[in-house]
């Protein structure tokens, strides 16, 4: 693969370029990638790249001409067989505007035989840019950026490393998270050796799940210890619980709440339910001290409060929708995780120091 940079920034690819799976794929030929300086096509003694914008506005723009002057130089086709996929070719510019880059858009690109990336500066690129010259546009997500420099690197890693041969096993680029076609469990490998795959392979690629936990030596570490499931020998267990570890943690990342703040045990909560009654809603709000907090797709957290001098408690799903909102109230210093002994203290002997 021929992969180029369009940039007013070349040294800014020092780094990325020469560390990791991207120098080791440049090294063994698998990609040649070179950096364009866009001042390099300009033609005034100030090396001008970027101009006001027409109709007035805060900012500047990253002229045309040293963009199109310099991808004249790449040998790139034009854009018509570009975009009528008559090549494997692709001119792509790093905009906020652009389509989301996804590990289905660096499958895509892998398969290409040169790509170039267009850096976009400033207060953004010159709309004749994006008309007439490129034939894609990406984003890597909804922020914003000072340039298209960081994004050009985090496409070229995650493009070159599905290369053939740029990882030492091609497999763990077939098992990893949003991969969504693996190869069938047991379905004879690339290459027509005729054996089939054997052993716990990964199965959370499967649909594009997100990857399963994993774990290493020591089998114990500081009282933690690793799920019996992986050590037990069984790969049709342990393809099991992968599965099984995987679809949680999709689950979880598709129905995990944003809006609840940061808490956990120790730390007083005013919980916000809601009721409904008849064709009426209302909300109830519960406040308390929370003695426990679970993780996973069945995450909880438990409040306790004294309500006319009697212990009451209360387990909230975190992922519910019957809550509302939860607000925190004051955070307090605790060594344990669970603080079920307050069931057992009243007054000042219940009392928990705030956190600095």
């Amino acid at each position: 693969m021929q992969a180029d940079i369009l940039t007013i920034f070349p040294g800014f690819f020092r780094g990325p370029l020469d560390h990791g799976i991207t120098r080791r794929a440049c090294e063994m030929g698998l990609v040649t990638i070179t950096v364009h300086d866009l001042r390099e096509f300009t033609h005034d003694k100030h090396r001008t790249v970027d101009d006001r914008p027409f109709g007035g506005g805060e900012g500047m723009v990253l002229k045309p001409e040293p963009l199109f002057e310099c991808l004249e130089t790449l040998q790139v086709v034009p854009r018509e067989d570009r975009v009528a996929g008559r090549v494997k070719q692709s001119v792509i510019l790093l905009s906020a505007q652009g389509q989301r880059f996804d590990q289905a858009a660096a499958a895509e690109l892998a398969a290409l035989d040169h790509i170039v990336l267009m850096c976009g500066r400033y207060e953004g690129v010159d709309e004749r840019v994006a008309d007439f010259l490129a034939d894609r546009e990406l984003s890597i997500g909804d922020y914003v950026l000072s340039g298209g420099e960081m994004a050009a690197a985090v496409i070229l890693e995650a493009v070159t490393r599905l290369l053939p041969g740029a990882v030492g096993n091609e497999a763990s680029t077939r098992q990893e998270s949003f991969t969504a076609s693996p190869q069938a469990e047991g379905s004879e490998p690339a290459g027509g050796s005729g054996a089939k795959t054997n052993g716990p392979n990964s199965t959370c690629s499967s649909g594009g799940l997100l990857d399963y936990p994993h774990y290493t030596r020591p089998a114990e570490f500081r009282g933690m210890a690793v799920p019996e499931e992986l050590m037990s020998g069984n790969h049709e267990e342990i393809r099991r619980w992968r599965r099984q570890r995987a679809l949680e943690k999709t689950l979880l990342a598709k129905t995990k709440r944003a809006d609840l703040p940061q808490f956990g045990a120790g730390d007083t909560v005013r919980v916000h339910v809601k009721i409904k009654e008849g064709d009426k809603e209302r909300l109830q709000a519960f406040e308390g001290v929370v003695i426990s907090r679970t993780k996973g797709p069945q995450a909880s957290f438990t409040v306790r409060k004294i309500s006319f001098g009697q212990g009451v408690e209360r387990i909230f799903p975190v992922h519910s929708k019957v809550i509302d909102k939860v607000d925190l109230l004051r955070s307090s210093k605790v060594r344990r995780a669970k603080l079920y002994y307050l069931r057992g203290l009243r007054g000042k002997a219940a009392r928990l120091r705030d956190a600095e």
